[in-house]
């Protein structure tokens, strides 16, 4: 796990340090609802059944453009709630492609990888010496995380210097070990909603 953490800061100062040669980087923000499901399993419940909200934020920096091409790096770092399950704070970078389709759409595909830290939502015990329970919630648990995704954007006035784009993208996210002994992985459905401003 400390050598993952490495990576992520590793990457984290190579994707600045591109950034500051190139003026394309951003920032964005997300909300988004979550839903456990195997991969591909929920779309329309993910509007429809148990909400399960979540925020993220996004620093990136294209790493080669063209007209209508980019293949792009970013930070992102979260917090989402799973009603009887955990808090989720992830921590990763996702590294992917943009098409651009005219001057205001682009569909979009990506990969993650990183750091997820799991805290219990419900309490927590276990059997002391003396025969007694007591809370063992503790700061909860490090564990890796791999997402996939799938998303379209919507740029607002694109001749601006710093134009804004409206971005919705649907991730597939994986949480491992999870339990180890029954659930080795937990799978995530999430539904993102935000937008991408350039800086």
């Amino acid at each position: 796990m400390k050598q993952l953490l490495i990576l992520i800061i590793v990457l984290s100062f190579l994707t600045e340090a591109n950034a500051q040669k190139k003026k394309n980087r951003y920032f964005g923000i997300s909300g988004f609802t979550t839903q456990s499901a195997m991969p591909f399993g929920k779309f329309v419940g993910l509007v429809t059944d148990q909400f399960h909200p979540g925020i993220e934020a996004e620093y990136g920096t294209n790493l080669s453009s063209t007209k209508n091409h980019d293949w792009f790096l970013e930070l992102r770092l979260g917090y989402f709630y799973h009603r009887y399950v955990q808090h989720g704070i992830p921590f990763y970078l996702n590294f992917g492609y943009r098409h651009k389709i005219g001057n205001n759409l682009s569909a979009e595909t990506s990969l993650g990888a990183g750091y997820m830290h799991s805290i219990p939502a419900t309490g927590k015990y276990k059997l002391n010496n003396e025969g007694e329970y007591v809370n063992n919630k503790g700061i909860g648990r490090m564990q890796a995380m791999a997402t996939f995704g799938l998303g379209l954007g919507y740029t607002l006035q694109p001749s601006n210097a710093k134009p804004l784009t409206i971005v919705t993208s649907y991730q597939q996210r994986a949480q491992l070990p999870f339990v180890k002994s029954y659930v080795p992985m937990l799978p995530y459905n999430s539904l993102m909603i935000g937008f991408r401003k350039i800086i």
